[in-house]
């Protein structure tokens, strides 16, 4: 009966290995002469986990299929190696003795740290690749052209390198016909001026990532050998400071299947082409950080933002920070799959956005209007359609009232609270209180800023969880609350300067949560006592101001342990005695060059 039952185990086990495709004892052998060469491989590297250990030690026994980081196919041989992602960081040196591995098809050591090694040129003997990434693991010096051998290759990630440059043209590209993934972004491409000729001979490209490459301008000969792409659906051509006159004419021709488009950052002039109306598959649309206007019938609402309006699974429209004026749209309204709306750093002075303009934004996630100086004027009691997770309003006019449409989207059963995080509503001209519900509401915020109004109100009695906070410029009173800094490992700021608070702050004491305060202004307050001795808990705090406040009693020696401090300001307090002598050395290593550098404010 135990053989049995120990005969469906061993079945069981042998089946999960099979459709989980998990590494299975005895699912494959490792073959002796590839053990070898990885262990030659592992020898020069160095692969370090967080404690320091070596993470590759028990790369020992004989069963190389199971060694981390190894992938083997159903005959024992390695089929893949993978360093992405681990627990550990692969450095040193890359041997060639990976060349041994005859049935290497993947490669990837994306995300490591190489220290500025050149990427070896025998990789272009590993002629079964089919996928090569050495995407952001801090390699340098020119792309080996002997990459163009790898004549299976599908996927090539050398992207986020930095210090990675091409030697004259991209010839070598143009023989790799299978890629399907090319990724080369924060690579200098200045010399290639071939790039987008050899781009319209991979017949294959789907995804293709050029970001901030210095491409140079596209030749008029380049666009009339231009071959009209049925496969390139995600362009990134971001950063290029690429003119509408080099990039209009190949790029309105290289695909109509595009459905993800990033010319942010570039150098695009004049009116917004109508040919982007036409390009029916588009669902995230970059053109930030341009230099686009709209025409005089676009002005009055024709032409373009209509035909953009009517693209049917548009989710992304990004038109910030150009020179767009005048009005916009209502027909943007009709866009009801759209998840991302930003028209930021625009000039819609005098414009008033409606909910008629929202109408039918169901899955707006995130609505940034900042800097547009728009008039936000809705229906009393108006329930928006969306429920964003970031609302961007800053200086934008949304009347003396505190706009109570934000909380609706709240009170909607079907929205997780947890999923609103970022609001701004800075420099929006309100002059009211708090509605009593916003704390209770807004409590899973990670990012407030409601500075420069004239917001009046107190904190709750509770601890408030956060990560930035701006009250800074209003009319907020009362007493200090509890602060939690929940978000792990990030950096926290507070500014609640120039306000009326008043009474101890002794509640900074207790700040609790997994994140770290960097930045703590209290300064403009009507706050008094003692300063309390805790601040040994706010290693890396940069700026603290305390000033213009009705502190008295002496200096706390803790203010000495702040080792990551950059600027104190303690003027305008009643403080007697002397600054802590650890303060004092740092403040005379400014002029002396010894100590670290912290800027008094007197």
């Amino acid at each position: 009966m135990s053989s049995m039952r120990s005969n469906k185990l061993v079945l069981f086990f042998a089946i999960s290995c099979l459709l989980l495709q998990e590494k299975c004892t005895g699912a494959s052998v490792c073959k002796e002469s590839e053990r070898k060469a990885l262990l030659e491989f592992k020898h020069s590297l160095q692969a370090m986990d967080s404690s320091g250990d070596g993470a590759l030690a028990f790369w020992l026994s004989e069963e190389c299929c199971l060694w981390n980081g190894v992938y083997c196919n159903s005959l024992g041989y390695v089929e893949m190696l993978d360093f992405r992602f681990r627990p550990f960081v692969v450095a040193g040196t890359i041997s060639p003795s990976l060349l041994k591995l005859h049935h290497l098809t993947s490669l990837n050591f994306s995300s490591n740290d190489f220290n500025g090694s050149l990427i070896p040129e025998f990789f272009g003997s590993l002629k079964n690749l089919i996928l090569l990434d050495l995407s952001n693991a801090n390699f340098r010096g020119p792309i080996p052209s002997l990459l163009g051998n790898l004549s299976m290759l599908e996927t090539l990630r050398l992207g986020g390198n930095g210090r990675v440059f091409n030697v004259g043209k991209l010839e070598w590209l143009s023989h790799l016909s299978r890629l399907k993934e090319v990724d080369l972004r924060f690579t200098n491409l200045s010399n290639a001026n071939d790039w987008s000729q050899i781009i319209n001979h991979l017949p294959l490209l789907q995804k293709l990532n050029l970001r901030d490459c210095d491409l140079p301008s596209i030749s008029s000969s380049s666009v009339s050998l231009t071959n009209s792409s049925t496969s390139l659906n995600t362009l990134d051509l971001s950063h290029n400071n690429l003119p509408s006159s080099a990039i209009y004419p190949w790029l309105f021709n290289v695909s109509s299947n595009l459905e993800s488009l990033d010319l942010s950052s570039n150098q695009l002039t004049g009116p917004i082409p109508d040919a982007f109306g036409n390009m029916m598959a588009i669902k995230e649309l970059y053109l930030s950080d341009n230099l686009l206007i709209l025409d005089e019938n676009q002005v009055r609402g024709d032409s373009v933002l209509n035909e953009i309006g009517k693209l049917p699974d548009l989710r992304v429209l990004d038109l910030g920070y150009n020179l767009l004026n005048g009005s916009i749209s209502k027909s943007l309204g009709q866009l009801s799959n759209l998840k991302v709306l930003r028209l930021a750093g625009n000039s819609f002075d005098g414009d008033v956005i409606s909910e008629a303009h929202f109408s039918n934004f169901t899955y707006l996630q995130k609505l940034d209007l900042s800097y547009t100086s728009l008039t936000l004027k809705f229906t009393y009691g108006w329930i928006p359609p969306f429920q964003p997770s970031q609302l961007l309003l800053c200086s934008c006019k949304l009347g003396r009232r505190f706009p109570n449409w934000i909380q609706t989207h709240v009170l909607n059963p079907d929205v997780d609270i947890s999923s609103i995080d970022y609001l701004d509503i800075s420099a929006s001209g309100i002059s009211d209180s708090l509605p009593y519900w916003f704390w209770d509401k807004f409590q899973g915020l990670s990012y407030i800023n409601m500075s420069f109004n004239q917001i009046s109100g107190t904190f709750p009695n509770k601890s408030i969880h956060i990560i930035h906070l701006d009250l800074s410029s209003n009319n907020f009173s009362g007493a200090l609350p509890r602060f939690s800094l929940d978000y792990f490992m990030d950096m926290g700021t507070i500014n609640l300067s120039k306000n009326k608070f008043t009474g101890s702050v002794s509640p900074i004491c207790n700040i609790t949560g997994d994140g770290f305060l960097a930045l703590f202004d209290l300064s403009n307050n009507l706050f008094s006592g003692v300063v309390p001795d805790c601040f040994g808990s706010f290693p890396f705090l940069t700026a603290l101001n305390l000033g213009d406040n009705s502190f008295s009693g002496s200096l706390p020696s803790s203010l000495g342990s702040l080792i990551s401090l950059e600027m104190l300001s303690l003027r305008g307090n009643k403080f007697s005695g002397e600054l802590p002598s650890s303060l004092q050395n740092s403040f005379k290593g400014t002029s002396s060059g010894e100590g670290f550098p912290i800027n008094f404010v007197d």
